[in-house]
């Protein structure tokens, strides 16, 4: 299965290593949002979101760029790093895709190094996230949604 991960990763590049482990597990293309390129999401088979949860929800970037590319009826995944809760999670990004005719085949989601705000003057929490087991995990997740 040809898949697509299109993501957000900024402050310690949690989801980058969540979703790099992913592309270990199988046949995956990393899309970052941010930069500029032609995209052909229609080539795809599976086409997954990936960001950390800023202020409870999917960066913006993530959402947009669903809004605008994700092509109708494709099977789709979510992934998400968070600091202390997932929020929202995935919420906003499962009403685009369903609203495009998309099937959701899952979320995977786990903690992550964190230092933004008052966290950065006691040194971060989650030190050390995600794990080895995490990213093992996340292998693990991609795994059995490919054979969806």
């Amino acid at each position: 299965m040809k898949t697509a991960i299109c993501y957000y990763s900024y402050h310690h590049h949690n989801t980058l290593k969540v979703i790099e482990a992913m592309k270990e597990a199988g046949d995956v293309d990393l899309i970052c949002v941010t930069t500029r390129q032609a995209v052909h999401l229609e080539e795809y088979d599976c086409i997954g979101f990936a960001s950390g949860i800023y202020g409870f929800c999917m960066h913006p970037s993530v959402l947009e760029f669903a809004k605008q590319y994700l092509p109708e009826g494709k099977k789709v995944f979510f992934v998400y790093t968070y600091a202390g809760a997932k929020g929202k999670g995935a919420k906003d990004l499962r009403a685009i895709a369903e609203g495009k005719g998309c099937t959701v085949l899952g979320e995977f989601g786990c903690r992550g190094f964190n230092t933004f705000g008052p966290f950065k003057l006691f040194g971060g929490s989650g030190k050390g996230l995600p794990s080895q087991k995490d990213l093992a995990e996340a292998q693990d997740f991609y795994r059995r949604i490919s054979q969806k």
